[in-house]
C-alpha cells in the first residue's frame, strides 16, 4: 500500500538515496502509517514514483529487512512485521526492558496457585521436593501485542505475604520480590528455540508452528539463595536477546 506521506528525496545531499528512502519508510512504520501485516509498494512502483533505479530501492528495502521492520514474501511482496524487542541478556526484568525500549507493558495473570514443588523445580530452586511454591502463569503484552508466556516458581517461604493478582498485573515480579527486602544478585540462564505448541500459539495469537525463543532462568540473591525459577517463551519474530561477549 502507498505511504500516507510521500517520500521526498534530496538529491544534493551526501546521504545516499537508498538510505533516505529507508529512513522515511521506517519513520512511516514507526508512526503506524503502515501496520504489521500490510505491504508497502513494490520495488518497481517505488522506483517509478521516486525516479530512482530498482537496485536503489532494493538496497533500501534490504536495510529495513536487516533492522527487522519488513520481510520479503514470495507472491505477496514486502510485508511490515512486528518490531522485534531487543533485550540485553541481563538480570533486568522483562517489564523493565519493555519500558526502556519505549513499549507499554501490560500483564494478564492466567493463574496464581500454590503447589508442591516437583523434583525438577525443587532441584533448580535448591529446596526439598514437595516444598510449597507459588506458581504464576502470565501473558506479557507490549503495546497490546502478546509477546511472551511466562511461568514462574517462587518458594513460598521467602515471600511472606503472597502477591495479589492486581499487584502482578501492575508491577514487575522483581520489583515485588525486592519489596520483600530481597536483594537479587545474579541468574543462571539458558536460551534455546523450538516450535510453539497449539496452546502456546493460541495464547500468543500466533500462527501454529511459530518459532519460539525459550528461556529458563534461576535467579539468586546476594547470599546465593535461589529465589525464583522463570520458564518463559517469546515469539522469535518479535523478540531477541542481545549480549556483548569478551574475545579471549
Amino acid at each position: 500500500m502507498p505511504l500516507a506521506q510521500p517520500i521526498t528525496l534530496d538529491r544534493g545531499s551526501p546521504i545516499p538515496l537508498y538510505f533516505q528512502v529507508a529512513q522515511q519508510i521506517e519513520a512511516a512504520i514507526e508512526a503506524g502509517d503502515v501496520k504489521p501485516g500490510e505491504t508497502i509498494s513494490s520495488e518497481f512502483e517505488l522506483a517509478e514514483q521516486l525516479g530512482v533505479s530498482r537496485p536503489t530501492i532494493r538496497q533500501a528495502i534490504q536495510q529495513l529487512v536487516i533492522k527487522g521492520y519488513v520481510v520479503r514474501r514470495r507472491g505477496i511482496g514486502t510485508v511490515v512485521i512486528h518490531r522485534r524487542i531487543r533485550r540485553p541478556a541481563s538480570t533486568s526484568s522483562f517489564f523493565d526492558a519493555l519500558v526502556l525500549t519505549g513499549r507499554t507493558p501490560r500483564t494478564k495473570v492466567l493463574s496464581l496457585t500454590e503447589k508442591a514443588a516437583d523434583a525438577d523445580v525443587a532441584e533448580r530452586l535448591q529446596i526439598d521436593a514437595g516444598a510449597p511454591v507459588l506458581v504464576l502463569s502470565r501473558i506479557r503484552f507490549a503495546d497490546d501485542e502478546p509477546i511472551a508466556h511466562m511461568t514462574n516458581h517462587i518458594p513460598v517461604s521467602i515471600l511472606g505475604e503472597l502477591p495479589t493478582k492486581s499487584q502482578l498485573e501492575s508491577e514487575s515480579l522483581y520489583s515485588i520480590i525486592r519489596a520483600r527486602g530481597i536483594e537479587l544478585d545474579y541468574a543462571d540462564q539458558g536460551i534455546s528455540a523450538r516450535t510453539a505448541t497449539p496452546k502456546e500459539a493460541n495464547l500468543l495469537q500466533a500462527p501454529r508452528g511459530s518459532t519460539l525463543l525459550t528461556m529458563v532462568r534461576t535467579a539468586f540473591d546476594t547470599t546465593g539463595r535461589a529465589i525464583e525459577l522463570g520458564q518463559h517463551v517469546y515469539l522469535a519474530d518479535r523478540y531477541s536477546f542481545e549480549m556483548i561477549l569478551p574475545i579471549r
